[in-house]
């Protein structure tokens, strides 16, 4: 059984002081790496202001993502897409109104 282990990430120029697993240190660090380009990414496209904003859009990112690799039927991932176009002008909207 492996020991947890504290383990510092950081993600959008924060610091955050979380415990792994020894044997999925690599991992958890490699996925806050991930986190923190596509929430750059997000933040230099200049549409989605204040990091709480950017973190849900990167989420939202990987979760669509995850679903469409794990399901092979097309119609689905259609569906998927356009919902999640749906809630990104959704989100557009309000932050419209916002400013």
């Amino acid at each position: 059984m492996s020991q947890i282990k504290p383990v510092t990430v950081s993600i959008m120029g924060s610091e955050y002081h979380v415990s792994s697993p020894e044997d999925q240190i690599e991992k958890l660090e490699a996925a806050a790496r991930n986190l923190d380009k596509r929430m750059r990414e997000i933040k230099s496209g200049g549409r989605i202001v204040g990091v709480e904003r950017i973190a849900v859009m990167a989420a939202l990112n990987l979760c669509y993502e995850m679903l469409s690799n794990d399901s092979g039927d097309s119609r689905h991932i259609n569906k998927i897409n356009t919902k999640i176009k749906s809630l990104y002008n959704e989100i557009d909207s309000a932050l419209a109104s916002d400013a």
